[in-house]
């Protein structure tokens, strides 16, 4: 069950929560689905990972920038339920990739946050996913990536 010794076992730690930019808020549920807000590739301190992929930043290193977003889903996914145990299925994430117009590798960097939730959660991190660039993302971030989680009762 995943939970903060899982996630220590991986060698990661959840990261501070970032307040949003804007009106609205990081997570809402409804039911037993919790929607999380669109995260990007924020260290702890802060920073951000910025450029386009394919011409700034490398496929290896946006995958790694998604896997870090997946961190920071996580992160606010803990901080709204308390306990990331809770979760009975990771449903759906949406994966934007800012890219340059002839790149078509978005589901390999998307993949990091996928491979994430997968080591997370196990089979319930399996879930249904899109992956697409886009011609730019705010702050210039490498990724964005929306998730929806079923949570039990």
């Amino acid at each position: 069950m995943p939970n903060a010794a899982r996630l220590e076992a991986l060698g990661l730690q959840l990261l501070p929560v970032p307040k949003p930019i804007g009106n609205f808020r990081n997570f809402i549920r409804t039911g037993s689905l919790i929607f999380i807000s669109g995260q990007g590739p924020r260290e702890a301190d802060g920073t951000l990972y910025t450029g386009k992929v394919g011409a700034d930043v490398s496929t290896a290193a946006a995958y790694e920038h998604a896997k870090l977003t997946g961190l920071n889903l996580l992160s606010v996914l803990a901080n709204a339920v308390g306990d990331l145990g809770k979760v009975s299925q990771v449903v759906k994430l949406l994966g934007l990739v800012n890219a340059v117009d002839n790149f078509t590798s978005h589901p390999d960097v998307i993949n990091g946050c996928s491979d994430l939730f997968t080591d997370v959660f196990g089979e319930i991190g399996q879930h249904a996913r899109s992956a697409i660039g886009v011609a730019s993302l705010p702050n210039n971030i490498t990724v964005e990536i929306e998730a929806i989680f079923e949570l039990r009762n």
